[in-house]
């Protein structure tokens, strides 16, 4: 083919859409959006946030930060919610969190009648126990959720709600008075003190004008993007191969202070963030990790726990570390 790299892909649908010729043709892509884990691709490079790099971290600050004891993890019926909610509410349970305490609810694209769903998150709390909200609610539906629950005369302080899926994009152009005091936890907020972000958003307005914004799956590009044009050079050739080989150990500036590194495994380190939202549609950065290592496969389902994803030295993205095989025959779509 003529295509020596892609850069995109939005829903992992998408992306598990593009697989089969990504891999059968040996191209490479890199994808920039937080996504479920669960998979290891030779041929793709996950720049954005794997669960233990936002999902995991974010539930830690409700538990620790917040003390949440009754959760409510909402989301739209598609792959990422479901697989993230599976780890999610593994990952409550084991930290003592009773499977009563969690609940689960799904809804379509677009779903906008939330008032039984709130009424439900409500009653939760009617034992007087501190409830929160995991959203990996995704798109427009977003705007009659938030709406609802102000209706409701919820606010952050009463049943706070992190969410995964709403950006400063999601944000422009919204009136948020119904969000301010909610949360989101990414790896990169348009408000990171930095110079280089300085730099980059300045020049993000400079081109686009001053009301656009930057977020996080930018970011990711842009770690990602540059990584690949530093492999290149190291190995002389955009060739499939020799990049993804020169790809492992690339560094690169993010934009929040630290530094990308890529791990063998196709997923950056990256640090977390958890940001409040504000009245102009920013965010204001209450907590931030240094990098985390992303991983590929869950430790807290039993089943992915054992795999670990090694393309570097074991040439493998699903390697067994019980029976130190590698169970990769196909991926799993």
């Amino acid at each position: 083919s003529e295509v020596d790299v892609i850069f995109g892909s939005w829903t992992s649908v998408s992306r598990k859409s593009a697989l089969p010729v990504l891999e059968e043709l040996n191209g490479l892509m890199f994808y920039p959006v937080q996504y479920e884990g669960e998979e290891s691709s030779r041929n793709v490079f996950y720049t954005g946030a794997a669960p233990n790099q936002q999902a995991i971290p974010a539930t830690d600050y409700f538990l620790e930060e917040l003390g949440v004891e009754k959760f409510a993890l909402l989301g739209t019926d598609y792959v990422y919610p479901r697989t993230t909610n599976n780890i999610l509410e593994q990952y409550l349970i084991d930290n003592g969190i009773a499977a009563d305490d969690i609940f689960v609810n799904y809804t379509p694209f677009g779903h906008s009648d939330w008032s039984t769903i709130v009424a439900d998150v409500v009653e939760l709390g009617a034992d007087g126990s501190q409830v929160g909200v995991i959203s990996t609610i995704n798109g427009d539906a977003n705007i009659g959720f938030y709406k609802e629950l102000a209706a409701a005369g919820i606010s952050a302080d009463d049943i706070p709600v992190v969410a995964f899926s709403v950006g400063e994009e999601e944000l422009s152009g919204l009136d948020t008075s119904d969000l301010v005091g909610h949360l989101a936890a990414w790896n990169y907020f348009q408000s990171a003190e930095s110079e280089l972000n300085d730099e980059w958003v300045a020049a993000w307005k400079a081109a686009m004008g001053d009301e656009r914004v930057t977020n996080d799956p930018m970011e990711a590009h842009y770690i990602g993007f540059n990584m690949w044009v530093n492999a290149v050079e190291d190995a002389g050739t955009t060739d499939v191969d020799a990049v993804r080989t020169a790809m492992y150990g690339q560094e690169f500036p993010n934009l929040t202070g630290g530094t990308a590194v890529m791990l063998p495994n196709h997923h950056l380190a990256k640090p977390v963030l958890i940001g409040e939202i504000t009245a102009d549609g920013q965010f204001d950065i209450i907590s931030q990790t240094s990098e985390v290592p992303g991983d590929a496969w869950t430790d807290y389902l039993p089943e992915s726990a054992v795999l670990t994803s090694d393309w570097k030295d074991l040439g493998c993205g699903m390697y067994n570390t019980e029976t130190e095989t590698c169970v990769q025959l196909t991926s799993n779509y």
